[in-house]
């Protein structure tokens, strides 16, 4: 497929083509369809990025682990209530918690496979949904917000959800991108399901929608 390739001012300025398999999935209920978009594997994807992100340090005590009297709150007999056999049981108050969260690693892994498809679903999806803009290979040198936030203003307007895909780490740009809240930017070769799925905006450089082009086609 074809599509425009914009200067940083917003311009017109050539076409690129970008890989069918990649950014061109369609929606289609056939099943020999192997040009066919996912949203299960996006369901799977996106899932798997928030468990793996879940710090998992919720921790209570049990009665083991309570400091607190082992006395008994009263004598075994002749008072009429229930036998009680110290206060750090969990049905006194300052008592220990039955069942509690633990600390525990929530992460886990899901095919490459699955996840490749969920990327290129997801990238197919942004065009389909004319949310997805290639821009001319660009940088900030001076690293300042302000010179990145005059170029992204020129694609997005009322500072909404915006992911910048770029060609490589480039370091100048993500210090300049910092400061800028509504703004993710992401490398071609580590995207984020999460991003792809709610960026309202998807800016990609020319060079890194060839890079996504070799990086997911044909693999």
């Amino acid at each position: 497929m074809e599509t425009k390739v914009y200067s940083i001012k917003g311009e017109e300025l050539r076409t690129i083509t970008l890989n069918d398999e990649v950014f061109n999935r369609v929606d289609s209920d056939e099943d020999n369809n192997t040009n066919k978009l996912s949203t299960g594997s996006i369901y799977y994807a996106v899932n798997n990025e928030l468990a793996n992100r879940r710090v998992g340090t919720a921790s209570t005590k049990t009665r083991g682990e309570v400091n607190y009297s082992n006395a008994k709150p009263y004598k075994q007999k002749g008072t009429g209530n229930a036998r009680a056999g110290d206060k750090k049981s969990p049905i006194w108050v300052g008592g220990g918690t039955i069942f509690g969260p633990k600390p525990r690693d929530y992460s886990y892994t899901i095919p490459k496979k699955i996840k490749r498809l969920a990327m290129k679903s997801l990238l197919s999806l942004s065009v389909q949904e004319d949310r997805l803009v290639v821009v001319e290979d660009f940088t900030v040198e001076s690293g300042k917000t302000k010179d990145l936030a005059a170029i992204i203003k020129n694609f997005v307007k009322d500072e909404k959800r915006t992911v910048l895909i770029l060609k490589d780490d480039d370091v100048m740009m993500r210090r300049a991108a910092r400061n800028i809240p509504y703004l993710r930017v992401l490398s071609f070769n580590r995207l984020s399901a999460k991003e792809l799925l709610y960026g309202r905006k998807v800016l990609v450089l020319e060079q890194a929608a060839t890079n996504l082009n070799e990086f997911y086609g044909d693999k």
